[in-house]
């Protein structure tokens, strides 16, 4: 794509955007506009997340301010609120009560469902759009080796798939509490705290009843009447996209919270140990020598212990210390996936850090006289993130299932928090029956997700480097890009 000719390629992008503001405007706005929509469930996570983080540290003032903050934005209204679109209803004998338009509860969670991804789909439709907008209108360079990156990766069938599946990951995690049938409070942490109206047509009067007696009559053991299967409702009105636990609870809810742990734990373990490995790559391929021989003897001794049973081991000696209580567990497995995962991740980057550090530019930088620490910072990292990107993509899918697998016997994150492989262990001795959905459904969406990280990592690679397995071009090349992990 080329861009609009300029009258000084080395003007300032400020002096640019003055020239010919039009464009940047109105992209600026709509983008507003799209943020304000959702802008309480935006703030409500921010806030939350910021006041669980101080709620960590001991004496902090600040915690409950940013809770009630949270809590504050949490209620106001939104594009795609529970309460503008419920699904939550009763059925009074004639017409559906409390729900969306008066519909059936499932069509009503399905427009708010499908609206959800929509709505992502366009904001970030409308934040490539801006990319594009940039690249013709306001970027003095016709063509940067950032243009054959993209151009190769949208051609990558294999990395667009698993494009499309870390998204819908992602959505699924950031928007739990919106796209559940049901609420985090109501179904898993507190049931009985909550009434629910439901028709009861032995008497033909709509009744209340506590959720987690609701739940009890909702459960999933079996076959026949002990059974509440895909998109089902159960004895009390309630629909349930993919069933219920063995508790009653809804699975849907159930898998969207546990996206979020997921999520949380490999991300946070990756960006620690992402720090870390990039760090010490560049600090290696600077000095070199006695620093890298250092850095090589450690993750030597790292990588030589077993991760599994190291990771067992740690679970079992913390399960009492305040560490093991923060998230129910979670931080301490993100320390724990940090301090195995960063040998991998520093050998991934190390061979490019040190190929970038015997360049041009860099001896330039030297004989300028910059410090070290700006040298690597401003002329060596920008070349090996793109390698920290691929191999962090493709690890983390790894942690997703070691921490499912630990959860799965039992070591995992604790409960009440969900997470996915809990799920699989509580339903397995149901495979056999009409209650397959509670380990199978976990199981397969472990699988999908976990493959398209692998998928991404594979597309990100072969467009960073089209040297490299699988980026041979067209249909082909994407399959063989798709093994390459």
């Amino acid at each position: 794509m080329e861009t609009e000719p300029t009258e000084d390629i080395d003007q300032p992008l400020r002096d640019r955007l003055k020239a010919h503001p039009g464009p940047a405007l109105l992209w600026g706005a709509v983008l507003c506009v799209l943020l304000l929509l959702e802008g309480p469930t935006y703030l409500d996570g921010l806030l939350g997340a910021i006041g669980y983080g101080l709620a960590l540290l001991p004496g902090s003032p600040g915690a409950e301010a940013f809770a009630s903050a949270s809590a504050f934005f949490g209620e106001l209204p939104h594009l795609l609120s529970r309460e503008l679109i419920p699904n939550r209803g009763y059925y009074d004998g004639s017409a559906w009560q409390g729900t969306f338009l008066g519909l059936e509860p499932k069509y009503a969670w399905l427009i708010r469902f499908l609206l959800v991804y929509a709505y992502v789909a366009v904001l970030l439709g409308w934040l490539w759009y801006g990319y594009v907008l940039f690249r013709r209108h306001y970027r003095a360079a016709d063509w940067t080796p950032t243009d054959d990156v993209i151009d190769r990766l949208r051609s990558h069938y294999w990395g667009l798939f698993g494009l499309a599946v870390v998204v819908f990951f992602i959505t699924m995690a950031a928007f739990a509490p919106v796209i559940g049938p049901t609420t985090a409070e109501e179904n898993i942490e507190g049931p009985y705290s909550y009434d629910m109206q439901y028709y009861n047509e032995d008497t033909e009067t709509v009744e209340n009843i506590t959720i987690g007696e609701a739940n009890l009559g909702s459960a999933s053991r079996g076959s026949g009447d002990s059974n509440v299967g895909i998109w089902s409702y159960d004895d009390f009105g309630r629909f349930h996209p993919v069933g219920t636990l063995v508790s009653g609870k809804d699975l849907f809810t159930f898998l969207a919270f546990g996206a979020r742990v997921s999520l949380f734990i490999g991300l946070g373990s990756m960006a620690i140990a992402g720090v870390i490995a990039t760090t010490l790559a560049l600090v290696t391929a600077y000095y070199k020598g006695v620093a890298d021989l250092i850095v090589v003897l450690t993750s030597d001794s790292v990588q030589a212990m077993p991760a599994l049973l190291l990771v067992i081991l740690a679970t079992v000696v913390f399960k009492n210390h305040w560490i093991a209580e923060l998230y129910n567990g979670a931080m301490l497995f993100i320390l724990l996936f940090a301090l195995i995962r960063w040998p991998g991740l520093w050998r991934a980057v190390r061979g490019p850090a040190l190929q970038v550090g015997e360049q041009e530019w860099v001896d330039a930088a030297k004989s300028y006289g910059q410090r070290p620490t700006v040298i690597m910072r401003k002329h060596m990292a920008p070349y090996i993130l793109g390698y920290l990107l691929v191999y962090a993509s493709l690890t983390l899918g790894g942690v997703i299932i070691s921490v499912s697998a630990l959860s799965f016997i039992g070591l995992g994150i604790t409960a009440p928090t969900p997470e996915w492989g809990r799920a699989i262990n509580i339903g397995q001795q149901y495979v056999a029956s009409q209650s397959w959905h509670i380990s199978l459904i976990p199981g397969l969406l472990i699988t999908l997700v976990v493959t398209g990280f692998n998928a991404l990592s594979d597309g990100i690679r072969d467009a960073i480097d089209p040297q490299s397995e699988g980026a041979e071009g067209g249909a082909a090349g994407a399959a063989a890009g798709g093994g390459g992990g």
